[in-house]
């Protein structure tokens, strides 16, 4: 039975394939650049995971891993724009290498070429597909614009609860929309195809939750980011969120206090003293508790779908993976 490689593999072949270039070079080059950075390719990975698990033809999902993975990139050209990101994956960003126009501009076209490859394999399924990718796609706008809202609201005005539907629509929505598309391509049951959502939306919650962990925690070497940018950008994620829940008078003052600051102290000083508040709340325990509990779940949800139990292996070899990132 294939394993998570073989996916992997599978989906390195197909973008090999595929030809990103095209007329005006201006409008499609920071579209080849982009899909050739590579990256995990988490989505269609999943997406090809998901068909195989209720025995899926894989040429029929060929087009929907281009689709879904053209239309991930996308939202990060627009979210480095409006992040003002200037590296990705270790390389500059479209808005920094060309413009900000031409960032928007391909983006936009590749919202539009990740339809026109759903669009271009025929399926009896292919309106319940493409209203799935598009409600997909919907709530993923909507999580960006509920995290720049939070950006206004502040640290004291966002519960942790505000926090975990703004990620599970920006970011679990489109493992599990991914999975869903895979599996309604092999023509898997509906209680079925629910159940496999929900592992996604589980399993994408603690891939973002243990992505704020590692901001603070993680290693720099490893996890390819300095230590601490979320604190220094003021950024409300799970960390900050759930400190504040355990925190003292006192120590919910500094922590508000530090979060709120801007331009007037040292960077260095705040992540020190924002992780010493951490630690002194034994904070990394409750985070890695709640991220062990979304993993738990997924894995329940997973146990639960009607298949062979190696079809499975690959999804379950993924989430061994992601929960196994250097802390």
């Amino acid at each position: 039975m294939n394993n998570i490689k073989y996916y992997l593999d599978k989906v390195g072949a197909i973008f090999d394939a595929e030809q990103f270039i095209a007329e005006p070079r201006e409008l499609y080059a920071p579209i080849e650049y982009t899909l050739r950075l590579g990256g995990k390719r988490i989505r269609p990975t999943m997406l090809l995971m998901a068909n195989a698990l209720f025995g899926g033809d894989e040429q029929q999902v060929r087009n929907a891993a281009l689709g879904i993975e053209t239309f991930h990139n996308f939202t990060l050209l627009h979210d480095d724009l409006m992040d003002r990101s200037p590296l990705r994956r270790g390389q500059p960003t479209v808005y920094t290498k060309w413009d900000e126009n031409t960032a928007i501009l391909s983006g936009d076209t590749m919202f539009a070429l990740a339809w026109r490859y759903f669009l271009r394999q025929s399926t009896p399924k292919l309106q319940v597909i493409l209203q799935c990718f598009n409600e997909t796609a919907i709530e993923v706008c909507e999580g960006q614009q509920k995290d720049m809202n939070f950006e206004r609201m502040g640290l004291a005005n966002v519960s942790i609860d505000n926090y975990m539907d703004m990620i599970r629509q920006k970011t679990a929505v489109l493992l599990a929309g991914a999975l869903k598309i895979g599996a309604l391509y092999a023509g898997a049951p509906a209680d079925e195809v629910e159940r496999l959502y929900a592992f996604g939306i589980h399993l994408g919650l603690a891939f973002q939750m243990q992505d704020d962990l590692l901001d603070g925690y993680g290693d720099t070497a490893v996890f390819g980011k300095k230590t601490g940018q979320d604190i220094r950008d003021n950024k409300i994620s799970f960390l900050p969120l759930t400190a504040l829940k355990y925190a003292n008078e006192e120590q919910r003052k500094e922590l508000l206090a530090l979060f709120a600051a801007k331009d007037n102290m040292d960077e260095e000083e705040k992540v020190r003293r924002v992780l010493a508040l951490y630690q002194a709340m034994n904070l990394k325990n409750a985070i890695e508790k709640a991220i062990a509990d979304e993993f738990e779940t997924a894995r329940k949800e997973l146990d639960g779908i009607h298949a062979d139990e190696p079809r499975k292996t690959p999804l379950r070899e993924l989430m061994e993976t992601l929960n196994g990132r250097k802390k």
